[in-house]
């Protein structure tokens, strides 16, 4: 899901950007493509967001709301939908007020994200504790929640890594709190999810991680992955820097080009007005 995120977040901006930045006799049609697809994508992204948040029974887990993929969703669909609105219409319509607000909140958006890049490299320290409390709040709920839950399996087992700092992090978890009182089964345990793979293996063995975290390191090393996230996370952008910067290339990219052709739009409807005048 973490892969498949950012790109479901950058569909609509994508789809607009194709059919809706040419100032074409096509926009006046009834079956404008403009109108069908854009937003398909943007309701596509609230009904999922809408359908997994009613399917969950986590209501009463409200700690969890900021970092729940459910409401992410619902907030990134409905703002991408105005978005994509807003430039829609107002080519469709020559509306200057809709081209300016879907140029402000396209360009609103890629500052955005510029900044929260920017912030992240200067910062990286600071980054890395601000991201460790949303893991750590994902650790605390992961029984409590199914979405939250499936992410930090799917994470552990992609980057081969457990917990955040390292497999003791499940600490923080009620089900796998290594305290002497503790009277859960999963005791002193980590979710399959840390477990190395035995080659052969038909039958995923669910309860290969308990009591892992009574063992010392290079103990666990034999069962698990005991490195953290957060470290595994390092490595990854470190040994594919390439590709991370074709990803940031090709998504900013597109918003550089939205910005730009409303902008050229918004210049030839006044001119156009100018000229009746």
């Amino acid at each position: 899901m973490d892969k498949i995120l950012p790109v479901l977040l950058q569909l609509p901006l994508l789809a607009e950007q194709t059919l809706c930045s040419h100032h074409d006799q096509e926009w006046k049609t009834k079956d404008n493509p403009c109108r069908r697809t854009s937003k398909v994508f943007s309701l596509l992204i609230v009904a999922i967001g809408v359908y997994a948040k009613v399917q969950k029974a986590t209501d009463t887990v409200r700690d969890t709301f900021l970092i729940d993929p459910a409401v992410i969703l619902i907030v990134v669909g409905v703002v991408m939908f105005f978005i994509t609105f807003c430039g829609c219409i107002g080519a469709l319509r020559e509306n200057i007020r809709l081209l300016k607000t879907f140029s402000f909140s396209l360009t609103l958006v890629f500052l955005t994200q510029l900044a929260i890049a920017v912030l992240g490299f200067f910062y990286s320290d600071q980054t890395r504790d601000a991201l460790g409390k949303f893991v750590k709040k994902a650790i605390v709920h992961y029984r409590d929640d199914l979405d939250l839950q499936n992410l930090m399996d799917y994470i552990q087992k992609e980057f081969k890594c457990c917990g955040w700092n390292n497999y003791t992090d499940w600490s923080w978890n009620l089900y796998f709190n290594c305290t002497l009182g503790n009277p859960s089964s999963e005791r002193c345990g980590v979710p399959y999810s840390c477990c190395a793979p035995i080659p052969g293996e038909v039958v995923v063995n669910t309860m290969c991680g308990f009591g892992v975290q009574t063992q010392s390191y290079l103990e666990a090393t034999k069962s698990i992955y005991p490195v953290g996230c957060a470290d595994r996370a390092v490595m990854w952008i470190e040994s594919h820097l390439l590709l991370v910067g074709a990803l940031a290339l090709g998504l900013a990219l597109p918003q550089i080009a939205g910005i730009v052709l409303s902008q050229i739009l918004i210049s030839q409807i006044q001119d156009e007005i100018s000229s009746v005048l």
